[in-house]
């Protein structure tokens, strides 16, 4: 009798998807921000004032301690459910974990990886996986630095060592006094306004692109990250206070800044009303990664709950594929417009992460307190169209965005994510060629029965 339900629901699911309406390819444009130049001018007077250091040194001097896993119960049992994992995976230290009690301030969204950067694998010598967190705003005043709102981090992590450093993603700008200083990452670049979710980042070449949810890309520049501990004024031990003031940068406490160098939003109008739906207009940016499979992509995809959604595949949230320049590490144009070449209608709602390789998607899907879904779909080889599930696989609980690390001669490799809820958290990577291996089933990465 189960499995007479099963194959029904799953008919009745395939013969619902060949009613779902594609995504239109128009919806998907962006343009270079206005004030790009300003943003550089900015960057450049921040060069003039602040010492730099690259990202070799500072994973060679990073202040925390990772763990890696040691055997199949992984070093947090908790973020699996007790369900076992026989791939890599790490563990943050305690206050990162918010295993230790009091208010958990970070959230820990995106991923990417060296892979991602350069097709060498290797950053001068170094293989780093990077994570971005946004700032949560408290609930009820702490009366604490957690009450400031700080924006959106990215964690360099070593997986050789398991040692990691945060740095402090922030906006320059010149205050009314004609002085550098500059600000954390808010979903609108004034006061008031809360924490960049930062859902989803992609390292490629010298740029990092971390997802504006309302709007599209922000990029920052490998190159451009600023280390206060070396600068003559700079304040690494005030948590309250950030940008220039009183002679002093100041940045929440943090040793590293990196500021953003331009962004590029959507132009088509996006009806906030009807976000999630059929003829939203523009996407939202909730996760992004990066396809080498061919000519390179950036991956963008969107968020959409399955209580927003409620079995409404036309609510379920749509995925594009972005050009991009070998050459610059910029988007590939088309008069002076970034065009998504691809765009397609996810298969199901509450989606967090998704990888597109060999024409064939990964998708990461959370389910709150239980264990999420990995998904794998059919081909598909049009500019559009609707996804469909051709297999599925546990994850750990809260399962966020989606990288892929193939190897080095460009086979199918790992999809690395993290988990998100406090006490649960878990960086990780499930191999691809094993997705399928019978041994696996049940465990983290293996097969599940369900769908849904």
């Amino acid at each position: 009798m189960t499995f007479i339900l099963i194959f029904v629901t799953i008919f009745n699911w395939i013969w619902i998807l060949e009613s779902v309406t594609a995504p239109n390819l128009i919806d998907f444009q962006l343009r270079s921000s206005p004030n790009h130049a300003e943003l550089l001018n900015c960057v450049g007077k921040l060069n003039e004032k602040l010492a730099k250091l690259g990202v070799k040194n500072i994973l060679l001097q990073a202040n925390r301690q990772g763990t890696k896993s040691t055997n199949a119960k992984t070093c947090n049992p908790n973020a699996t459910l007790k369900r076992n994992l026989t791939s890599v995976s790490y563990c943050f230290n305690p206050s990162d974990s918010s295993t230790i009690g009091g208010n958990v301030e970070w959230m820990p969204q995106g991923v990417t990886t060296v892979a991602d950067a350069r097709s060498t694998q290797l950053w001068n010598t170094k293989r780093a996986i990077l994570i971005t967190w946004y700032d949560k705003k408290s609930e009820k005043p702490t009366n604490t630095d957690a009450d400031q709102i700080k924006g959106a981090r990215v964690t360099f992590f070593d997986p050789e060592t398991s040692k990691y450093q945060h740095v402090l993603l922030v906006y320059p700008y010149l205050n009314n006094k004609g002085e550098i200083t500059y600000m954390s990452l808010r979903t609108i670049q004034k006061d008031g306004y809360d924490s960049l979710h930062a859902g989803g980042i992609v390292w490629y070449d010298n740029y990092l692109y971390v997802a504006d949810t309302a709007r599209g890309f922000r990029i920052f520049d490998m190159r451009q990250i600023f280390d206060l501990n070396k600068t003559t004024n700079g304040d690494t031990n005030n948590k309250y206070l950030i940008g220039f003031q009183n002679g002093k940068f100041y940045a929440h406490g943090y040793r590293y800044i990196m500021p953003q160098i331009n962004d590029w939003s959507n132009i088509i109008p996006r009806n906030s009303s009807m976000t999630c739906r059929v003829n939203a207009g523009s996407p939202t940016f909730s996760f992004v990664s990066l396809d080498r499979t061919d000519s390179d992509h950036l991956i963008s995809g969107e968020f959409c709950a399955d209580k927003t959604a409620n079995g409404d595949l036309e609510k379920s949230g749509r995925v594009a594929r972005w050009p991009l320049d070998k050459q610059t590490g910029q988007p590939k144009l088309t008069n002076g417009i970034w065009k998504a070449d691809s765009a397609y209608r996810l298969p199901i709602s509450n989606i967090q992460g998704a990888v597109s390789f060999e024409n064939k998607w990964y998708l990461s899907r959370s389910q709150g307190a239980k264990n999420g879904f990995l998904y794998k779909t059919k081909s598909i080889n049009s500019t559009t169209g609707i996804l469909q599930i051709e297999n599925s696989y546990y994850s750990s609980v809260g399962p966020e965005d989606l990288s892929h690390w193939p190897t080095i001669d460009g086979k199918a490799g790992g999809l690395w994510t993290v988990s998100e809820h406090a006490g649960k958290r878990l960086l990780y990577v499930c191999n691809i060629d094993q997705l399928n291996n019978s041994n696996q089933f049940g465990n983290i990465c293996g097969e599940r029965n369900s769908f849904f």
